[in-house]
């Protein structure tokens, strides 16, 4: 389903949305749980190795660098969408692969 919102999905454009639903929440989904802080900073644990990262809010998209281990993920910005129970966030601005997450 990439690049593609369903009609159950919003998307989630704003800054101010986007926090109201993460800040001080947990995104999970199997072996993976992350935090994303209102500092600026993902963080968390995925496949037993540490996630670290930075983030940012630009042109309605979620826009972030991630280290996994000792791998680092290329700079990304992402399209996120709500079902009212999970967040997706779809890479390369809505166009690449997607990954929902539950929040806790």
């Amino acid at each position: 389903m990439a690049g593609q919102v369903s009609a159950s999905e919003t998307m989630i454009t704003n800054l101010s949305d986007f926090e109201n639903l993460v800040i001080e929440k947990k995104l999970k989904r199997f072996l993976i749980s992350l935090s994303v802080t209102s500092a600026g900073k993902i963080k968390g644990s995925a496949a037993g190795r540490i996630v670290t990262g930075d983030w940012d809010w630009i042109d309605g998209f979620f826009c972030r660098t991630l280290i996994w281990g000792a791998r680092e993920l290329k700079y990304n910005c992402q399209l996120v969408t709500f079902d009212g129970k999970r967040l997706r966030f779809t890479s390369d601005r809505g166009k690449g692969q997607s990954a929902s997450f539950a929040l806790r």
